[in-house]
């Protein structure tokens, strides 16, 4: 089904009277128009297709699954279909999932109105966005696990200081990036902007621009959003992975080249 000229927005929420007030904020918007609902994971995957949305907004938590599981089949089959998510709890775990599952946002229910009219009309441009308070906890051990090597220049990729770790996120995809490259790496885990990375590093916003489409390039990714979520994983990986406290350092830097 198509809206000419509108944003369409599908809904997932197990909560009728959830649905119902979403439903109306959207549908009282000249440029936005509900498609579609469901309030299981069987449903949604059933009505989707044939309701065509540019936009899924998705409730995280459903009786029968997870609109995790609605976003990785929804992006698998109809690529064209942006992913939101929407949850009443911050979960570090479950925001991963939702990036590396390919959802454009994850936002919280307590969210203003205002600012989940912008999210959606963002996700549906195409812009990715991640909720700061749902992303806080996640982003502070991304930063912990600089030290590592992975934007210091210390290391030798993000795989250095975690052992056999590298070959689990994807035979370390990182050592092929310069320190700067790391740095900004970090940083767009972090969720900055291009012009908050260039002020951080003091550089101008069009070089940073060029740098992060070289970092995606070189980790073969095409989003900002994956880029944050191998972040997410890599850092979450060192905080599980066993090691001694010396040994599986000195392992990695003989098994992996340094970078200058």
């Amino acid at each position: 089904m198509r809206e000419e000229g509108k944003i369409t927005i599908f809904l997932l929420d197990d909560h009728e009277i959830v649905r119902r007030g979403v439903h109306e904020l959207l549908s009282g918007e000249p440029d936005l128009a509900v498609v579609g609902e469901a309030g299981t994971v069987a449903e949604a995957l059933a009505r989707i297709p044939g309701a065509h949305p540019d936009v899924a907004l998705l409730d995280l938590r459903l009786p029968d699954g997870s609109g995790v599981e609605v976003c990785r089949e929804v992006r698998a089959h109809h690529p064209e279909v942006r992913c939101l998510m929407l949850s009443s709890f911050a979960d570090d775990t479950a925001l991963i999932d939702a990036i590396m599952a390919g959802a454009y946002g994850y936002v919280l229910k307590d969210i203003g109105s205002d600012e989940l009219l912008a999210a959606v009309r963002d996700v549906a441009a195409g812009r990715s966005l991640l909720d700061p308070a749902a992303t806080a906890r996640m982003l502070e051990r991304v930063r912990a696990g600089a030290g590592a090597g992975l934007g210091t220049g210390t290391g030798s990729g993000m795989g250095a200081g975690t052992g056999t770790g590298a070959a689990r996120l994807g035979d370390d995809l990182s050592a092929d990036l310069t320190d700067q490259e790391r740095r900004i790496l970090v940083l767009i885990g972090e969720g900055l902007t291009n012009r908050a990375i260039g002020e951080r590093l003091h550089l101008a916003e069009k070089t940073i621009k060029n740098y992060v489409s070289g970092v995606l390039a070189k980790l073969g990714m095409e989003r900002r959003s994956q880029a944050a979520a191998y972040v997410a994983r890599f850092q979450a990986h060192t905080q599980t992975a066993p090691q001694g406290p010396s040994q599986a350092p000195a392992e990695a830097r003989k098994t992996q080249p340094q970078k200058h």
